[in-house]
């Protein structure tokens, strides 16, 4: 089985990038993240014709966030985080596919920082650890996937000072990030290529994707029910290079 996540940057924008790399990757679960879509608008139709079922949380502007299936109905168990019932930014949706809970998660960016908005960041981590917590203690094979906005640690970011005062860097960002982990959450990626940079997001300016100035930013973390299935896990760098691609890179993992 495999299940991955994808920062599509625009769902319709980048309708045709997302089909051809459903059909040429064949992910049997995909989360979805910054649809900039309105619910009506999602392109449901052209997604289930390719042969997914879809669950979504549309919102325009920067927000909005869905689940993809192949050949199974995802059955929905949540449409936005619990902690903070003002909150009304679609950025998380949680359903069971195949005996397993997947969350959806687009973590706020957080910048500019110190402020509001990085104030809101840590606050909706700390909320997603709360969550997190709850899961594990009800034993539920359970991945959290999703554009997390951290690059963890020095191995997750090239090597530059210009990001010094970004929110995605900074150390309360990176220690919420740990707190989580901390939890019992296995980190796919990071596990199976405990050495490599394997970065998914390059900004679109100053040629970063040709000069692979890349972050790490999107991540799958993988209940203990789970990680003792985890036999592969990577990036589809292929999917950036790509006319008309999203500033991220689908990344993945395989269970048997």
């Amino acid at each position: 089985m495999k299940i991955a996540t994808f920062n599509i940057n625009n769902v319709n924008r980048r309708l045709p990038n997302l089909l051809a790399w459903l059909e040429r990757a064949g992910p049997d679960v995909v989360c979805l993240q910054e649809l900039k879509a309105a619910p009506a608008d999602f392109p449901a139709t052209a997604i289930e014709t390719a042969g997914y079922a879809c669950l979504w949380e549309g919102q325009r502007t920067w927000n909005g966030v869905a689940i993809l299936a192949r050949g199974r109905t995802p059955i929905p168990t949540r449409y936005s985080l619990p902690g903070d019932p003002s909150d009304t930014q679609a950025r998380y949706i949680e359903a069971a596919v195949a005996g397993i809970l997947i969350a959806c998660i687009y973590l706020p960016n957080g910048n500019p920082q110190p402020g509001p908005k990085f104030n809101y960041k840590l606050a909706w981590f700390d909320r997603l650890i709360d969550h997190g917590r709850d899961l594990l203690a009800a034993d539920a094979p359970a991945i959290l996937a999703g554009d997390f906005n951290v690059a963890p640690t020095a191995l997750d970011i090239y090597p530059t000072k210009s990001w010094d005062n970004d929110a995605l860097v900074q150390p309360q960002s990176r220690a919420a990030y740990r707190r989580l982990l901390g939890q019992g959450w296995t980190d796919a990626v990071r596990t199976m290529h405990p050495g490599e940079p394997m970065y998914t997001f390059w900004d679109y300016k100053r040629d970063r994707w040709r000069r692979d100035a890349g972050l790490r930013l999107d991540h799958l973390l993988l209940s203990p029910a789970v990680s003792s299935r985890l036999a592969g896990a990577g990036v589809d760098r292929w999917v950036r290079g790509e006319e008309g691609a999203s500033d991220h890179a689908p990344a993945w993992v395989e269970l048997v």
